[in-house]
């Protein structure tokens, strides 16, 4: 394709007369089908209108690529409400995408984090134009990010907020001067957000009420009144999601997004067998071969994946095969990185059909045939055996160390080194004995939890972690459950013995020779997520907290387990 053209402040006119813009990029002639991205982060940003995607190498490739400001941000018109907008205007603006001159008037949607919300919610509205998506690690159809199991994710929130959200809101509703002054303030609030963590309650953070025009899309935000239309939309009502759509969901072992992002690919390969699953050693938004900690080798990048294509490529190859009606081949649906083995591996499925799920489980020190100071895990049910315990204090709450975390500027995510976090009193560890031979663990992991706590309401947390032979001790995975939710029938938790399940998503490992499996068990991690201040208030609203006890039980009646999907390997 000789000449490409780049047509700036497109107009889309909606429904309701307001006008959003986008940059287009398109080939000088000819009619092609267009790949349409929405996003709120300012679509003129290289750095956030495509990312990992090439506009030119798709339009050299036969498409018209769109790239759009969300209502009320930046060139766009209106007034910014994340979300709950994104219904009306998604079908609005695919649709207006289709009767484009230059377009064959088919649409496909790309596009990571919010920008794959848009797609989501366009798709719930089920324009006829719209033949083919890819949404990249993003929240569930629910729209319930930022709360994981009824706890607050702190820092993603704040973060998103202030750092994303804030500084167009209010360039767009104060003069010049105004807007001046209220940036450096705003600046200097988010090289100091770290300690702005701190403060509760959150209803009256101090970054936000600092700024008039910030106070009533956080107050809406906080109450999750943007969620309403969504939870109100029939597609939620009858539950069925029955979207008939092909949809390439790509995902990351570290990324905050996860596990909506494999739920949204096993429910809508129900309802169209055109789905494909690719799953990198990745955060969010974050395709490079080192994460954290740890470098998984070259071909683990998403710009070079298995030593071939870069995520380019493959948008390529999704949208020619549903909007030039190619042949998408014999390839396997699912692609994941094996970290541990650091390669990767197609599937035919997703969660695999060979996993034989197995309980794991924890056990007082000394037991199960070997001595430690910490607890063990073992295959072998436990017996009668004293329970543990320690103190949770929400204003001591255990540290964030990694993981699938939203910090500002990427900061504190991916696997890392726990062992800093394990010699703190409310922190409960348990391992098993070295492994004679590789283990694989590939698919969802969970734990059935029993314990008691002291207070009117309290959290409980899992984190699952390879042990090297130096001692090294790195997260794989983790989740947490809030009491009320998981029983929110229950009169006083204090007198009832919780029978629990903690999510911690999903991983690929191969732990092994020499390697352990460990579980860390605690009751908060700061601030990725509120800590619960045991007192039946949340640090939304409240500032007033109470230190617990929290029991742990494992003997015969209650064995609390791990249950791991095992990968049987030759």
């Amino acid at each position: 394709m000789s000449e490409i053209i780049v047509d700036r402040d497109v107009a889309c006119e909606l429904r309701d007369g307001t006008t959003l813009y986008a940059n287009v990029y398109r080939p000088a002639r000819g009619q092609y089908p267009v790949l349409l991205s929405r996003l709120p982060y300012n679509k003129n940003l290289p750095a956030f209108s495509h990312r990992y995607v090439d506009p030119f190498r798709l339009v050299e490739a036969g498409f018209v690529v769109v790239i759009q400001d969300v209502r009320g941000r930046f060139a766009s018109e209106g007034t910014f409400e994340p979300l709950a907008q994104e219904l009306a205007d998604g079908y609005d603006a695919v649709m207006w995408a289709s009767r484009l001159s230059y377009g064959d008037g088919q649409v496909g949607m790309f596009g990571l984090s919010y920008y794959a919300f848009t797609q989501l919610f366009a798709l719930m509205e089920r324009p006829p134009a719209l033949k083919a998506i890819f949404p990249a690690m993003t929240g569930s159809l629910e729209a319930d990010s930022f709360w994981r199991n009824g706890v607050f994710e702190l820092v993603a929130a704040e973060t998103w907020l202030l750092d994303s959200v804030a500084p167009d809101v209010l360039a767009r509703r104060l003069e010049r001067e105004e807007y001046a002054e209220a940036e450096k303030v705003l600046t200097k609030d988010l090289e100091e957000i770290e300690a702005w963590h701190h403060v509760r309650p959150v209803c009256d953070w101090p970054p936000v009420m600092k700024h008039e025009a910030l106070q009533p899309l956080f107050q809406n935000f906080l109450a999750q009144r943007f969620r309403e239309p969504i939870a109100n939309h029939p597609e939620h009502m009858n539950g069925t999601y029955d979207f008939n759509i092909p949809a390439y969901h790509l995902a990351g072992w570290y990324d905050n997004f996860l596990g909506p992002t494999l739920r949204n690919y096993e429910r809508l390969q129900a309802s169209n067998p055109h789905q494909k699953l690719m799953i990198g050693p990745w955060g969010h938004g974050q395709f490079q071969p080192e994460q954290g900690e740890r470098f998984f080798g070259l071909h683990a990048g998403g710009d070079a994946i298995d030593g071939q294509g870069d995520l380019t490529d493959q948008h390529i190859h999704w949208f020619r095969c549903f909007l030039y009606n190619e042949s998408p081949g014999e390839e396997p649906p699912v692609k994941l990185f094996v970290m541990g083995d650091n390669v990767w591996r197609e599937e035919n499925e997703w969660p695999l059909a060979r996993t034989v799920y197995t309980p794991l489980y924890l056990h007082s020190s000394g037991q199960a045939g070997f001595s430690s100071e910490d607890g063990v895990l073992s295959w072998e049910a436990p017996g009668v055996e004293p329970a543990d315990g320690y103190v949770y204090d929400p204003d001591n709450p255990v540290p964030t160390l990694g993981g699938g975390t939203l910090f500002f500027a990427g900061r504190n995510a991916g696997p890392r080194d726990q062992r800093p976090l394990q010699t703190r009193p409310d922190v409960l560890t348990y391992k098993t004995i070295p492994l004679s031979t590789p283990l694989e663990i590939t698919g969802w992991v969970t734990m059935q939890l029993w314990a008691k706590t002291s207070g009117v309401d309290t959290d409980f947390t899992a984190k699952f972690i390879d042990v090297g032979p130096d001692g090294t001790a790195y997260n794989l995975t983790d989740g947490i459950v809030r009491v009320s939710t998981a029983m929110p029938d229950a009169d006083d938790v204090s007198r009832e013995l919780l029978e629990l399940e903690i999510d911690l998503w999903a991983t690929s490992y191969v732990f092994q020779a020499g390697h352990a499996l460990q579980i860390e068990v605690s009751s908060s991690s700061f601030p990725r997520f509120e800590p619960n201040l045991n007192t039946g208030s949340t640090m939304l609203e409240s500032s007033t907290a109470a230190p617990v006890e929290q029991t742990i039980y494992h003997d015969t009646h209650r064995p609390t387990h791990l249950i791991l999907p095992v990968i049987p390997r030759p």
